[in-house]
C-alpha cells in the first residue's frame, strides 16, 4: 500500500491520500477526539496518535491537524511515520472507515480477498498455532494486503526451542504453499496488555518509544527483511535506546555497520531526543557463521 503526502500552506496540517476509497461522498472533520473515536475506527487511530488534534476524511484523502508548535512541539517528520502506519493498519484491519457502513462500501477487503483471509487464519488456527504452541510459542493473523500480497502475523518466540527465523521461514513457505497470491509475510512481536502495562521499563510506554516502534515497522525492518534479519526496541533510558537484532541480523559480520550507519542516524534523526542506540543482541548466540569459535 502506498500513500501519498502533500504540505498544506498551513503548516500544522498535512493530507495523506492512500490510493482508495475512504469516504463513499463528500467529507467529515472531527476537531473532538472522542467524537471521531465513537464515530470512525479510523479516526479513532488517528487520534490515538499524540499531537493529532483534528481529523479531516474525504472521498480519498486524510487530512490531519497537528498541535501548533507554541502549545506542543511535534514535528512531522516525528508524526508522518505514526499517521502512515495507522491509514495502513486500518485498511488492513477489514473495518470500516465509519461506524454503521458496510466493510466493502470503504473497499477495505473485497469478497475474493475475504476467502484469502479466511484461509490464512484457517491455516494458521489448525496447522501452524498448534506446532508453535507445543513448542513454546504463539502466532497470529493480524491483516492481509492484497495489493502488493504481504501479510502481517504478530509471532511470540520467547520460549521456541528452535532459532525464531528458521520457525518463520517454516510458516511464511506454509502460506505461500496453500496461498501463492501471497508474496511475503511480515512478523512483529506479539504483545501481552497486561505484561506491558506492568512492564518494568517504563521507557517503552512513551511517545518517543511509540515513534521508533513505528520507524522500525514502517521503515527500517522493511529494508533489512531481504536479509532476513528483523530489529526490536527493548527500552528507552534517559536519551539513550536499546535495541535487539534478530534473524539474519543476530550475529552478522556487518551488525555494528547497520547499527551504527544506518539504524541509529534514523532513530536519532526521528526522534531527536535520543541521542545514543545500543545494541544488546546477544550475537555470540547467534546461528550467523560469522561468531563460529569465538
Amino acid at each position: 500500500m502506498f500513500i501519498q503526502t502533500l504540505p498544506h500552506e498551513d503548516d500544522t496540517r498535512m493530507k495523506f491520500l492512500p490510493g482508495r476509497q475512504v469516504l463513499v461522498s463528500g467529507y467529515v472533520v472531527f476537531e473532538d477526539a472522542q467524537e471521531g473515536r465513537e464515530r470512525s475506527p479510523l479516526a479513532a487511530r488517528l487520534f490515538d496518535i499524540p499531537g493529532v488534534t483534528a481529523v479531516e476524511l474525504g472521498d480519498d484523502y486524510v487530512t490531519i491537524t497537528k498541535q501548533d508548535d507554541n502549545v506542543h512541539k511535534t514535528l512531522w517528520i516525528q508524526l508522518k511515520p505514526m499517521v502512515l502506519a495507522a491509514i495502513m493498519d486500518h485498511y488492513m484491519s477489514g473495518l470500516p472507515v465509519m461506524v454503521g457502513e458496510n466493510k466493502t462500501t470503504t473497499a477495505s477487503y473485497s469478497e475474493e480477498d475475504q476467502k484469502t483471509v479466511d484461509a490464512i487464519i484457517g491455516l494458521i488456527e489448525t496447522r501452524i498455532k498448534p506446532q508453535l504452541q507445543d513448542d513454546g510459542g504463539d502466532v497470529a493473523f493480524k491483516s492481509y494486503d492484497p495489493t502488493d500480497g504481504v501479510v502481517v502475523l504478530e509471532m511470540d518466540s520467547s520460549g521456541l526451542s528452535t532459532p525464531a527465523f528458521g520457525t518463520q521461514i517454516k510458516i511464511e513457505n506454509t502460506l505461500k504453499h496453500f496461498l501463492p497470491q501471497i508474496d511475503r509475510i511480515k512478523f512483529e512481536r506479539m504483545e501481552d496488555p497486561e505484561a506491558a502495562a506492568n512492564s518494568d521499563r517504563p521507557g517503552l510506554q512513551t511517545e518517543e518509544a511509540e515513534q521508533i516502534r513505528v520507524l522500525l515497522e514502517t521503515r527500517i525492518n522493511p529494508a533489512i527483511a531481504a536479509h532476513g534479519g528483523y530489529i526490536t526496541l527493548i527500552d528507552i533510558q534517559d536519551s539513550t535506546a536499546y535495541v535487539e537484532m534478530a534473524g539474519g541480523c543476530q550475529g552478522c559480520g556487518m551488525a555494528d555497520a547497520t547499527l551504527k550507519q544506518g539504524i541509529e542516524v534514523e532513530i536519532k534523526t526521528a526522534v531527536p531526543m535520543i541521542e545514543r542506540v545500543l545494541d544488546v543482541t546477544d550475537h555470540a548466540g547467534g546461528a550467523n557463521p560469522y561468531y563460529v569459535g569465538y
